[in-house]
């Protein structure tokens, strides 16, 4: 009994050390689960939105303060509240980078201390963190009017950039927004070199020769708002090359000019290169849709189409264009894969069809399957979208536009369906009895340009495939409507019926022909084989007497030369001993 409590004591013992570990570890998350900044959401696009700012006020304001004094003394105090906001939201972005998740194996890693680390590992923490320095404690010495000591901000600017990378992505107008961002880029870089000619013409002296800034002990050019704009003038000529400026006299002038030359030369060949490309891509949709213009005029010219048949052509197409919906659909959502597919198309169909009486009470599944079957079409006015006595092969549903039910003569109207509405839902399902069978019963034809979605009959039957109950139950609904209308005939429900069966019946008999068929060709195939098979055996036990007789011959009669144990005839002549 000792021995038992011992082994009862020693389990106890152990579920507690396993509770006690499990509790540490439960409180080890509770200690990981902090605050974890996720960057595909809007809280991190509004964060970064706000650290871009105090980000482009250090590009734009430091090199200005620095450069244009009057600038810097106007306004120190503003500036040094400005400068220490932007100060506190590095230290907050600087907490926040550590803290922002990232992906692995698909999904967002939420561990503080692994956060911490792989930001430590990064190039951009040493960046960030040189963005901190406080380099302020300078002004200590030297005085608040040194703005210069602060351009280890500029070493945040990543921030800045990434801003405008997400900001193409959530944009609805991409290439408005690149060359936006382009000319903005432009701007960036005149700006710092309007500051740095300045700089330099104040070290060379302000006036000394015709290069430098004019002396600004003239009226004319001691304002601040003249010399910046002067500055921002002679840049903008110098770095788009176009020249017109005074010619450099000094070697550190000419040194600064042929630096100018040379950045001109490249960033902005590179940036209207860029543009161009831009603007290319914007018209690119463009002229695609107008090479297919130009293709169906060439076609028609060439088969001499009708003028009016071609003006209807071209109206169609220009109608198309000015509202939109030149884009093909599928080569659009091509890339995506099936399930945002599917989601895209419910979004946008699913409602729509959910309106159609036969398939209000369907499943989801089936609607999903039918939603992204569905087709846009465009109908110009005066087009028929369909004729009496056609064969229905499609279903319609009106998105925008009006159709009207018109008579044989084409003028009289009975009836105007308008968004919404739909028809051909009974054609397609081919209901048993129907007086009109599959055909249709009415002329519809659009009275402006109408867009309508098509589910053909094909497309229905392929989803119902998978769906079997859905079949039968659309099918009733079916049947119903037609009895509603009193549109349906029981004595061709029969006849159908009947015929139906007698057409399973010779499928059936034609299966079983050919059934028949294939075993009779099995059966001649096995008793060919066997005959074969006979005719190889009997040839092989001749060939094998044969060989014996001329043993016997070669070695005597009663000769007691034995055969070998693994020759054909001692085999052959082991099997023909009877048993004792």
């Amino acid at each position: 009994s000792c021995r038992w409590s011992r082994d009862v004591l020693l389990y106890l013992s152990t579920l507690r050390g396993f509770a006690q570990t499990g509790g540490d570890r439960n409180k080890e998350e509770a200690q990981t689960e902090v605050w974890i900044m996720d960057p595909a959401t809007d809280t991190y696009y509004n964060w970064l939105c706000t650290v871009s700012v105090p980000v482009f006020y250090n590009l734009m304001f430091l090199v200005a303060r620095a450069c244009f004094n009057e600038l810097q003394y106007a306004n120190s105090t503003l500036w040094m509240a400005l400068d220490y906001i932007s100060d506190v939201i590095y230290y907050v972005d600087t907490f926040v980078r550590a803290r922002t998740g990232f992906l692995e194996q698909g999904l967002l890693v939420k561990d503080a201390k692994i956060l911490k680390e792989k930001y430590m590992k990064t190039r951009q923490f040493k960046l960030d963190m040189m963005s901190i320095i406080p380099t302020d404690f300078v002004f200590l010495h030297i005085g608040i009017n040194n703005p210069e000591w602060r351009f280890n901000r500029l070493f945040r600017l990543a921030r800045l950039f990434e801003f405008f990378d997400r900001t193409e992505t959530r944009t609805n107008f991409p290439n408005i927004f690149r060359i936006a961002n382009l000319v903005l880029y432009i701007i960036i870089i005149i700006h710092w070199n309007a500051c740095l000619y300045f700089a330099v013409s104040k070290v060379l002296g302000f006036g000394s020769d015709t290069w430098v800034y004019p002396n600004i002990s003239n009226p004319v050019y001691a304002s601040l708002t003249r010399q910046y704009i002067y500055c921002f003038y002679w840049s903008t000529l110098t770095l788009t090359t176009i020249g017109e400026t005074p010619p450099p006299v000094r070697d550190i002038e000419y040194f600064f000019v042929v630096a100018d030359f040379l950045t001109g030369v490249l960033i902005f060949a590179t940036i209207v290169g860029n543009v161009g490309a831009m603007i290319s891509n914007m018209n690119a949709a463009r002229v695609e849709f107008q090479a297919k213009i130009d293709s169906i005029k060439q076609y028609m010219q060439f088969r001499k189409v009708t003028k009016d048949l071609e003006a209807r052509v071209v109206k169609w197409f220009d109608y198309l264009w000015t509202e939109g919906k030149s884009c093909d659909e599928k080569l659009v959502l091509k890339n995506l894969p099936d399930k945002l597919k599917a989601e895209i198309a419910i979004n946008v169909h699913l409602e729509t069809l959910r309106k159609v009486r036969i398939f209000q009470d369907c499943e989801a599944g089936l609607l999903v399957e039918l939603v992204l079957k569905l087709q846009p079409q465009v109908f110009s006015p005066g087009d028929y979208i369909c004729k009496k006595g056609d064969i229905g092969r499609e279903m319609y549903i009106i998105k925008e536009g009006k159709l009207a039910v018109v008579a044989d003569d084409g003028v009289t109207q009975f009836v105007v369906l308008s968004d919404g509405a739909y028809f051909g839902e009974i054609s397609i399902l081919g209901i048993k009895g129907s007086k009109a069978g599959n055909r249709r019963t009415a002329n519809i034809r659009s009275v402006g340009y109408s867009d309508l979605f098509a589910l053909s009959k094909d497309d229905l039957m392929e989803a119902l495939v998978e769906y079997p109950d859905a079949k039968y139950a659309l099918e009733d609904k079916g049947r119903a409507i037609l009895m509603k209308d009193n549109l349906i005939d029981e004595s061709l429900v029969a006849a159908v019926d009947a015929k139906d069966l007698e057409d399973k019946v010779n499928q059936i008999e034609g299966s079983v022909d050919v059934m028949t068929i294939k075993l009779q060709k099995l059966r001649n195939q096995y008793e060919s084989s066997q005959r074969k098979l006979n005719q190889r055996l009997t040839n092989l036990s001749n060939e094998v007497k044969s060989l014996r007789v001329d043993d016997i011959n070669g070695d005597g009669v009663g000769s007691s030369q034995e055969l070998p144990r693994d020759d054909p005839c001692h085999l052959l002549e082991v099997s023909r001993t009877p048993l004792p």
